[in-house]
């Protein structure tokens, strides 16, 4: 039987940030690509106007994109006559994708799905760590010194059968349905795309909206922030919830109503874990940074230090794929867009 034909290594630009960059491309990464690729380099583009990108552009086969990639309009695209595909080493590439990618016929990878791995790591380690009211609790031994009687603990402390309502069964909310599953938790799901049927598929019940919120201990936020979900957490949701249930956002701020939250808060009805916030980064007088039933992060759930290298190694994996005309395991495809972050 006669070898398959050689196929040549495409050749590969790097478009990202001078930031991304410098946290993504590290020496054994750049070797990695460029052992499936003929890597274009120097230079890393963070435009696509200049003479030199314009020329690197007119090689460029793939684009292997990251954070603060410029847009890739049809300008771009003209400048850019050989490309056929875009390796993203991120989650969204909606900042940077264009209508007409899809439309040349562009074909487009992400690494949304490794990138959701941790958002959902750090949501299970809040629901988990939330029961337990560790955060409240640790204040109050730090400003006692001593530590209380624990038979003592009210029954509305502890992880056991709690019930944890997702919203939206995105990349990250079905990982997060994934890790919770040798927790004994009940799990429901709100969105409007799975039905009960898919829904008993991947292991939770499906519910409408405002059920979800009165019925759970926890509420995890995972909905990608479209028209149709801006302030999709309002007032009548917030009141659904139970007295002292606790709120987790690790989507989007805007797609919960802030001041609706944060009424709810500083009234000490529930308690709320906040990665995102509306605005981003709320104003230094913002009175739920005095909270004490609300814990915000800087934006950290996302992939961050060494967690870049699951990026870049799912990047490498696709390109190798595609390269050897296997086609992508994580395609982004046209008719997803409107639903993507």
């Amino acid at each position: 039987m006669p070898n398959p034909p050689h196929r040549p290594r495409p050749r590969a630009v790097l478009a990202m940030s001078p930031g991304a960059a410098t946290a993504l491309l590290d020496p054994d990464v750049l070797a990695a690509f460029a052992d499936v690729c003929e890597l274009q380099q120097p230079p890393v583009l963070d435009e696509f106007t200049g003479e030199r990108a314009r020329e690197l552009l007119g090689r460029a086969e793939v684009l292997i994109t990251g954070w603060g990639c410029p847009l890739l309009d049809e300008a771009a695209l003209a400048a850019a006559p050989k490309l056929r595909a875009v390796v993203h080493t991120a989650g969204s590439v909606r900042g940077h994708l264009t209508p007409a990618c899809w439309e040349r016929g562009i074909e487009v990878s992400s690494a949304a799905a490794a990138n959701a791995l941790p958002v959902a790591e750090y949501t299970v380690a809040m629901i988990l760590l939330s029961g337990k009211h560790v955060l409240e609790r640790a204040h109050a031994f730090k400003a006692a010194r001593h530590r209380d009687d624990p038979l003592g603990t009210p029954r509305s402390v502890g992880n056991y059968r709690r019930t944890v309502g997702i919203l939206s069964a995105s990349h990250v909310g079905r990982r997060v349905v994934e890790l919770l599953r040798p927790y004994d938790f009940e799990v429901l799901l709100h969105d409007p795309y799975v039905d009960g049927a898919d829904a008993a598929a991947l292991g939770v019940r499906a519910v409408g909206l405002q059920e979800l919120f009165e019925r759970s201990d926890v509420v995890s936020v995972h909905a990608p922030l479209l028209p149709a979900t801006r302030g999709l957490v309002g007032r009548s949701q917030l009141a659904a919830l139970r007295q002292d249930a606790v709120l987790i956002n690790t989507a989007r701020g805007a797609v919960v109503d802030q001041d609706a939250l944060t009424e709810a808060v500083l009234a000490r009805r529930i308690r709320v874990v906040l990665d995102v916030t509306e605005p981003e980064v709320l104003p230094p007088e913002h009175p739920l940074w005095d909270c004490d039933n609300a814990l915000i992060t800087p934006h950290l759930a996302g992939s961050q230090g060494n967690e870049w290298q699951r990026l870049t190694d799912v990047a490498v994996r696709e390109l190798a794929r595609w390269a050897a005309g296997e086609g992508f395991a994580h395609p982004v495809r046209a008719a997803r867009l409107e639903f993507l972050a």
